[in-house]
């Protein structure tokens, strides 16, 4: 009988070490790929492009592979939403917060309150319970993710309409996180991003049609950044969220975006030079430990913990 790849990390005591870590690094590390590949291409374009590769990408492997696709008309639509709110209004809200001038750091700060939302929401959607001791590393890595952006970014060209932009894009990611957790099936990998980048493609090529002049330069550094974006953000990063907020407490998988902006301050100034501030680094030491006392690191909750019962 085939495992899911959730069930294989759920059953593997390394997995469970390094999957948060893994997840950490190769998703914050978009940020600054990202803002290589924009200096080449329009970010709605950019966007478009980045989902057209990952489809015929997914769709060559599904070819080959032959996944089992969703069974009922409720799965599809699962996956459907998912792809939506994480996919499509996650990141074309991002994009459009950016073009209306929001700094990345500006934009930190908002997605930084995800897993204060996430903790709020978890006990009406995902029937679990945020101990006292996990609000206090929330608020702890809340602060940590505050103090780092802060001391790198510049918020005086902050609009209003990029500011709700922002937070659309906060709400697409913290809906597609509990509606994951509490509506999710387990499906093959492939099938299930093959699905949400196509729905992230029809959302988003619409717009790179209307509103952007459709031109790239091709060059080492665009299809660098282009494929990181593809393999390792995109591909790997988000297959093991998915995996963890299935297989553990949503709330402690949500607290690990509070490393998101100081391990991707860490990436800008290592790969373009962004200066990291000793206050950055106090942030980021702030950040870690909020995590770790909200057991972000330590991902497994329910769903394991049911395996071992079960054992």
């Amino acid at each position: 009988m085939r495992r899911s790849l959730s069930t294989t990390i759920s059953q593997n005591p390394w997995w469970v070490v390094w999957v948060p870590w893994v997840f950490v690094v190769l998703w914050s590390g978009g940020f600054a790929f990202a803002k290589i590949g924009l200096l080449y291409a329009a970010p709605l374009t950019f966007l478009a492009l980045r989902y057209v590769v990952l489809v015929a990408l997914l769709g060559a492997i599904y070819i080959v592979l032959r996944p089992p696709l969703p069974s009922s008309a409720r799965q599809w639509w699962d996956q459907i939403v998912v792809g939506f709110c994480i996919q499509a209004v996650y990141f074309v809200l991002t994009y459009f917060a950016f073009i209306l001038g929001v700094s990345a750091g500006a934009f930190g700060v908002i997605i930084s309150f995800q897993p204060i939302l996430v903790a709020l929401s978890v006990g009406r959607f995902a029937d679990e319970n945020v101990s006292a001791g996990r609000w206090l590393g929330i608020v702890c890595g809340l602060a940590g993710a505050v103090i780092v952006i802060v001391a790198t970014s510049d918020f005086d060209s902050t609009s209003l309409l990029g500011v709700l932009a922002s937070i659309g894009a906060l709400a697409g990611m913290t809906t597609g996180t509990l509606y994951e957790k509490r509506f999710g099936s387990a499906q093959h990998p492939v099938s299930a991003n093959l699905i949400q980048y196509a729905v992230a493609l029809i959302v988003c090529a619409p717009f790179a049609l209307l509103l952007e002049d459709i031109r790239i330069e091709w060059n080492t550094e665009f299809i660098v950044a282009l494929g990181y974006l593809v393999i390792a953000n995109s591909l790997i990063s988000l297959t093991l969220l998915l995996a963890m907020i299935r297989q553990g407490e949503v709330s402690r998988v949500s607290s690990l975006f509070f490393l998101v902006p100081p391990t991707a301050a860490l990436f800008a100034w290592a790969l373009i030079g962004e200066t990291m501030p000793p206050a950055a680094w106090l942030g980021m030491v702030a950040a870690v430990f909020g995590v770790a006392l909200a057991g972000g690191m330590q991902w497994r909750g329910k769903a394991s913990a049911d395996s071992k019962a079960a054992r």
